[in-house]
């Protein structure tokens, strides 16, 4: 549809000029807002934590893995429709016989099917919505939004390991519900 003008009719056959029927896409791509908004974001947060001595920092990442406990919405959104690595993830953190070895490399597996700028901004936003409501620290917060702007995240490897052994009933929300897969 990139040849079709504005002021075109639109190819679907309705008669209508594109601009009012299916349109012509303007402006940047969601992948590109979020890389955007995480860049804008990671700044304010680097300057957050310029305050904090190396121990401090370490601590404060720490704290920041630990975040996808607090809050279901800092969990990696699992997709409706489990594809294979995702199964084998939520399989091997439900077998109990299993090591951390093998979750890690389950873990390595799914991971890039979830790890995108629009997820990473959706868990920015949680987080930062978490520190208006008061329920996390702002330096921890801030470690959060830095994390999530580069890629290799621990904070989303640990949000979607969270969300997978909450799926797969070994760990509670941060409510307390249990939730029972399939």
């Amino acid at each position: 549809m990139s040849d079709v003008g504005r002021n075109d009719r639109c190819p679907c056959g309705s008669g209508k000029k594109a601009k009012r029927c299916c349109g012509v896409r303007r402006g940047p791509p969601p992948h590109d807002l979020a890389t955007a908004f995480l860049a804008t974001e990671a700044r304010a947060a680097a300057i957050q934590l310029t305050h904090l001595d190396v121990a401090e920092l370490e601590d404060v990442f720490d704290e920041m893995i630990e975040l996808p406990e607090v809050d279901v919405s800092l969990q990696a959104p699992l997709p409706r429709l489990y594809s294979p690595r995702i199964e084998h993830l939520v399989e091997t953190i439900a077998d109990e016989s299993l090591d951390f070895e093998e979750v890690d490399e389950a873990l390595d597996a799914a991971l890039p099917l979830v790890d995108t700028p629009e997820i990473r901004a959706q868990l920015a936003h949680a987080v930062l919505d978490l520190v208006d409501a008061g329920r996390v620290d702002e330096d921890v917060a801030a470690a959060a939004v830095l994390e999530l702007a580069e890629p290799g995240s621990e904070f989303m490897r640990s949000a979607l390991e969270q969300a997978a052994a909450v799926a797969a009933g070994e760990r509670c929300t941060p409510s307390g519900l249990l939730v029972v897969s399939r």
